[in-house]
């Protein structure tokens, strides 16, 4: 299956087996007995909501905006042939991603949505990653299908912080050592690094979902 590799299974279930452990470890019990009783107190999956304009230092007098619509879906999207990812990750997502950039050079507005794949949350903080569908303008055309990183802090006061994959130099580098665009695994965005000046996003924290609900292990 293209872009799941040998390695990257292993370090999926190695992840998987590490947070049960730790599970196991600090709290004295089953990593299973422990698994119930946290869900018994997440009664609401992860998400984050909401819509804000933020300030971009590089282009000052630009409009940008982003709008969440991400809630976790734990074990939802498994991976067909790759018996350790069958059931999916935990943090699976759903929900939509809009993204509008007015640019004052051009006075010209593109703009993407996108569909949420993942979401991982830590307090008033969240990750999400989203790939784009659909664009308003033919100069977007070879930027559908690519996965696109985004973090927030939910400053509970108008405070809010965002941040975006392609805002701080997403590189990598190819076989020559030569720089390339950089490639945004699942739940994979910097630091939110830009303030939000208008509007502000909610995060809701939920712990992550040490194994598939019961439907999902006869998949």
């Amino acid at each position: 299956m293209r872009g799941i590799t040998t390695a990257t299974v292993r370090k999926a279930v190695t992840a998987v087996v590490a947070t049960a452990a730790l599970a196991t470890l600090t709290t004295g019990v089953p990593a299973s007995a422990a698994t119930t009783k946290s869900d018994a107190r997440s009664v609401e999956p992860a998400s984050v909501h909401g819509g804000g304009r933020i300030f971009y230092g590089f282009v000052p007098d630009d409009d940008i905006r982003f709008t969440v619509d991400a809630t976790s879906a734990p074990y939802s999207r498994p991976y067909p042939g790759v018996p350790a990812l069958k059931n999916g990750l935990p943090t699976d997502a759903k929900g939509t991603v809009t993204i509008s950039h007015w640019s004052a050079k051009d006075n010209k507005t593109m703009k993407s949505v996108a569909t949420v794949d993942c979401l991982v949350t830590g307090d008033r903080t969240a990750t999400v990653t989203a790939t784009i569908t659909t664009v308003n303008d033919p100069e977007l055309a070879d930027t559908i299908g690519e996965r696109r990183g985004f973090s927030v802090y939910d400053g509970k006061g108008g405070r809010d912080r965002f941040g975006f994959s392609w805002g701080v130099g997403n590189l990598d580098t190819d076989e020559k050592g030569n720089p390339v665009p950089g490639r945004v695994g699942t739940c994979m965005a910097p630091a939110p690094f830009a303030p939000v000046v208008k509007g502000g996003f909610t995060v809701r924290h939920a712990e992550l979902a040490t194994e598939p609900p019961k439907a999902a292990r006869g998949r």
